[in-house]
């Protein structure tokens, strides 16, 4: 075999070791199936904006709540309940409820802090362990940080049916941004409402990582990844795909363009020149690489409640 022959054969091989160049795109554009299940409601309390994001082969990926464009126009913050036309089925605890509260873990960064309710609607029982700390029948867990202007919560948990909410920092002229879209992570399943069942969730506060064992076993992390007056994001890691079931899903509320926690969607197709919008209750599904769930005018509800981008979606 000739010298020519042997770089020939050898240029061949290297180029045949390498993934195809339509495989290397779809790796840094990796999509995911995004289903738009909303229904109508008059209750501003309603969960009726339902998102779902599907691919067996997502492992990894990133959730950012992003300060609302209106932000710096906010005069006045509306963070109250708003019950009118509402009959809602799961109320809060009433006041014959009794509530305790427990620092989990503390140093001077953070603050881990649990509920336990004496009266609660969704019963189970969900171990939170904290080094060699373990609770059980946790109904909330809340990550606060410390900042110069005190302890602020900007993530919570629900572990009996997987919600987590997230928010960034607040402006100076504001106490805190009102919390608004939740979201899920994990095989989401469905029985009266969208929920992730979990059977037991272990914080680590070096890395600020909560470690996920779900229900049939399989596990994944959510991990504070920033935490700003511009945005506040997590990572979401997943050890097994989810078959058959979303991997993830939003949930927010819309009555009308000025009273929701998100009116509207935009999302990036792959290979797409730019980014695709609807109204949210007009969404009825996407293939999308990012996805933003937000509003682009001034709610009376929440006013200052994020906005919510997913991206980064990948294999591992």
């Amino acid at each position: 075999m000739s010298a020519i022959q042997r770089a020939v054969r050898l240029v061949l091989a290297a180029a045949l070791a390498l993934p195809p160049l339509a495989a290397m795109a779809q790796q840094k554009d990796m999509g995911v199936n995004v289903a738009g299940r909303s229904k109508p409601t008059l209750c501003a309390e309603d969960d009726n904006v339902y998102l779902t994001f599907s691919n067996p082969r997502v492992r990894y990926f990133k959730l950012e709540a992003r300060p609302p464009a209106v932000i710096g126009s906010i005069a006045q913050d509306s963070r109250a309940p708003d019950f009118t036309d509402c009959t809602i089925k799961d109320q809060p605890p009433g006041p014959e409820d009794k509530v305790e509260r427990l620092v989990l873990y503390e140093d001077d960064e953070l603050m881990l802090v649990g509920y336990r309710h004496s009266e609660f609607w969704r019963k189970g029982d969900v171990p939170v362990t904290v080094g060699d700390r373990m609770e059980r029948a946790l109904h909330l867990v809340q990550l606060f940080a410390k900042t110069p202007r005190g302890p602020y919560e900007y993530l919570v948990l629900y572990p009996l049916d997987g919600y987590w909410r997230l928010r960034p920092l607040p402006p100076a002229r504001l106490d805190e941004i009102a919390y608004g879209t939740s979201f899920l992570v994990g095989p989401v399943e469905e029985k009266e409402r969208p929920f992730v069942s979990l059977r037991a969730v272990r914080f680590m506060p070096k890395i600020k990582s909560f470690e996920l064992t779900f229900a049939k076993g399989e596990a994944g992390t959510v991990r504070v990844a920033e935490l700003g007056e511009s945005a506040a994001s997590v990572e979401v890691k997943l050890e097994a795909g989810t078959r058959g079931r979303p991997f993830a899903a939003l949930r927010s509320m819309f009555v009308m363009e000025t009273n929701a926690d998100a009116a509207h969607v935009a999302w990036k197709e792959p290979r797409g020149k730019g980014w695709v919008s609807r109204p949210v209750m007009d969404f009825y599904g996407s293939y999308a690489t990012e996805f933003w769930l937000g509003r682009t005018a001034p709610s009376r509800h929440n006013t200052s409640a994020p906005d919510t981008l997913l991206k980064g979606f990948a294999p591992e």
